[in-house]
Parts: C-alpha cells; sequence; structure tokens
C-alpha cells in the first residue's frame, strides 16, 4: 500500500511498482491510509510523512499500538536526521528520502518483503533483559535504558535470535537494508555502544563475541 498526497508522484510510483509484478493500493490521506492498513493485509507501507489529516508518523503509531507490524518505508522530503530518528522510533522500518532513487526504492521494497512481518511477543527477554517491540523501551531488572533507534533495531534483531551466531552481514540485512554500502564495521561500533549501556553497567557480558563468524545473545541474559 502507498500513501502519499501527491497524488501525480503516486499514480507514477504506482504504476512503476505495478510494472514489477507488485499489486498497490494508493491513500491521499493519513485517515484514509490507517483504515485500508486496518482492514487489509498488505505485504509493505510507503508512507509519506506530510499528510493531510494524519501524519505518517501518527498512522505508524496507530498501526503499531493495534499490533499490525506490516513493515513500513516512510518516503518523505523531510531529510533530517531527527526526522528520521521520529520515524523509526514511531515503528518505521525504513527511510527514504525524495527524490529518490526508483531503483532503490524498488530495492527497499523487497528487502521489506523477504523480512515480511511476523507475529512479534509482546516482550522480548534474556535473564532480565527486557526489550518491549511495541512501547520501544529497554530494562535491566527495573532499570529503563535509553537507547536510540539504531541501537534498538540491533539489540531488538539479536534478541529475536537468542542464543543463536549472527553474522555482521545478517545484523546489516535486517537493520540497514540489503543495500546498504557502507562497512560492515558499522555493526562493531553499534555491538559497542549496547554493551556500554546493557552490560557494563550492570556488570554483565550477554552480547558475546563469536571470532570470526559474529556475535551471540547470551539466553541469560548475561
Amino acid at each position: 500500500m502507498l500513501v502519499d498526497d501527491e497524488v501525480r508522484l503516486a499514480d507514477g510510483i504506482r504504476r512503476g511498482l505495478e510494472a514489477e509484478g507488485m499489486v498497490v493500493d494508493v491513500a491521499h490521506n493519513g485517515a484514509d491510509g490507517l483504515k485500508l492498513a486496518t482492514n487489509a493485509d498488505y505485504d509493505v507501507i510507503i508512507l509519506d510523512v506530510m499528510m493531510p489529516q494524519m501524519s505518517g508518523y501518527r498512522v505508524c503509531q496507530a498501526l503499531r499500538a493495534e499490533e499490525i507490524w506490516t513493515p513500513v518505508l516512510f518516503l518523505t522530503a523531510k531529510d533530517g536526521e531527527w526526522d528520521e530518528v521520529e520515524g523509526l522510533d514511531t515503528g518505521g522500518d525504513d527511510w527514504l528520502t525524495k527524490p529518490f532513487s526508483y531503483p532503490v526504492l524498488v530495492a527497499r521494497l523487497r528487502a521489506l518483503t523477504r523480512r515480511q512481518a511476523r507475529e512479534r511477543p509482546t516482550v522480548l527477554q534474556a535473564g532480565d533483559l527486557r526489550l518491549d517491540p511495541a512501547a520501544r523501551q529497554v530494562f535491566r531488572g527495573e532499570t529503563q535504558i535509553q537507547l536510540t533507534a539504531r541501537e534498538l533495531a540491533v539489540l531488538d534483531f539479536m534478541m529475536r535470535r537468542t542464543g543463536e551466531v549472527v553474522t555482521k552481514r545478517e545484523i546489516i540485512a535486517n537493520v540497514w537494508g540489503d543495500d546498504f554500502d557502507g562497512e560492515e564495521n558499522i555493526v562493531e561500533v553499534y555491538v559497542g555502544h549496547l554493551r556500554s549501556k546493557v552490560d557494563r553497567p550492570f556488570s554483565r557480558d550477554a552480547i558475546q563475541t563469536v571470532r570470526g563468524t559474529g556475535y551471540r545473545l547470551a539466553g541469560n541474559g548475561g
């Protein structure tokens, strides 16, 4: 589903995606988009941010509050880093700024559909480490831990694979997307940030390095 109040742009995107073999429903304001999304199953939802009646942020927030976990790609002219942070914090899965490369849009949609939405548990838990995906909150015992949107996304992925070894490439594909062309070492940076927030202050070692392979989140929370 595509929700964008720029009628000509939305029509162009719809025709292009249909040429790729996709079936596309279109809405031109947030309220109509929310109504469609709550009454039909979609593989992915494309949301503009600034729209009549309801912003894309509010639409995404409302969907997540209803436990509708369809992947959401924000497609918007807003290009500030805090705009992107807000989009991810309200439950978005990816962000693409207008003007955009059409092949990149298609690639990102394919990546999101490969990751297809699945029912998410109310709370992810490993020992006393808890992550609430809906509220986007993390706790050690009763202590709440403040994470950035990207840190939370990395931890979310690792907690869904608790006890398993995950590679840097898997983390990048699930957090940054398949079209990420930066260095894999970015994962080391974020793992370091997470350790400094969820492990070291509590004398824990939940996020373990598996040399030559990747990382593992200990099932007992460290």
